[in-house]
């Protein structure tokens, strides 16, 4: 096929280094003077998407997404489609999708799971939103740049299953923490913690596959003084997302809101920002009750 590429950043380009290395013709344009691999650079969004049979976008919030379709659906060529795996609000996904249907485009909000790691080895998975016929025609590049794609309904759902996943995510590795403080001022070994948790009715994948404490269970960024593996600032950015949401839909969501307020100190007052979301347990290890 013949891929745009809009949006060549940590996560967007290397995921358009592996549609080239598929045999697919991209074009990529960034704000940023990136060179990607196999990637051909337009001078503009517009230029990228031209003639394109697919337009991907991988951008940083919903109000640049809604500049960029602006920019880019009016050259792109009636029956394309526009996949973006940004991970944005709902209703800029939805607006987006009203308009390139509008233009006689396929479109699907595709946010992705799996982080820079596995944007690099091809391992995202996706959560899809749109029609059937637009996700058919996209499904064959998740299959490279990802091991799974999950068409989760119509417009906006792909955005709605990430932030509700994310929301769990940033509450779980709350209480993780929560506890693995605990059980310290309690003088419980860590080890024994996780021995126990891991294989309990407190089993979780903050707790068995990212542990927040170092040296305990697999590998993690715990392990490497906390540089990101998903920086919490980016944790924050989805859980405003998820009660941006909450507020449209009108769902009671307090363990999320209390989640978004301590992941708000934690990266505007504290030491959080450019550290990993699980760096929250060093934050608790340092807290007393009051």
């Amino acid at each position: 096929m013949k891929i745009g590429f809009i949006g060549l950043g940590n996560m967007g380009a290397p995921m358009a280094a592996n549609l080239a290395k598929a045999g697919h013709e991209v074009t990529g344009f960034d704000m940023a003077p990136v060179e990607v691999a196999g990637v051909t650079r337009a001078a503009s969004a517009a230029e990228a998407a031209r003639g394109a049979d697919v337009v991907v976008t991988m951008l940083p919030n919903g109000q640049i997404l809604r500049a960029v379709a602006a920019e880019v659906i009016p050259a792109m060529t009636a029956g394309a489609a526009l996949v973006d795996c940004s991970t944005v609000d709902v209703d800029s996904a939805r607006a987006v999708a009203a308009d390139a249907e509008a233009a006689g485009l396929l479109a699907v909000d595709a946010p992705v799971s799996g982080g820079i790691g596995g944007a690099a080895a091809g391992t995202l998975t996706f959560m899809a939103g749109g029609s059937e016929a637009a996700f058919d025609k996209a499904k064959p590049l998740f299959d490279i740049m990802g091991q799974k794609a999950v068409h989760c309904g119509d417009a906006g759902a792909g955005q709605a299953a990430k932030i509700c996943n994310n929301m769990i995510l940033g509450v779980t590795m709350i209480a993780t923490c929560e506890a693995f403080a605990l059980a310290d001022k309690l003088g419980l070994d860590r080890q024994k913690m996780f021995d126990v948790v891991s294989t309990s009715s407190g089993y979780s994948w903050t707790m068995n596959a990212y542990c927040p404490a170092p040296g305990v269970g697999p590998q993690s960024p715990a392990d490497n003084d906390y540089k990101p593996g998903f920086a919490a600032e980016l944790m924050l950015k989805d859980l405003r997302l998820s009660q941006q949401a909450a507020g449209s839909a009108d769902a009671d969501t307090p363990m999320g809101q209390l989640a978004e307020a301590l992941y708000a100190r934690f990266v505007e007052e504290e030491d959080g920002k450019g550290m990993d979301f699980s760096a929250m347990l060093p934050r608790f290890e340092k807290r007393g009750r009051g």
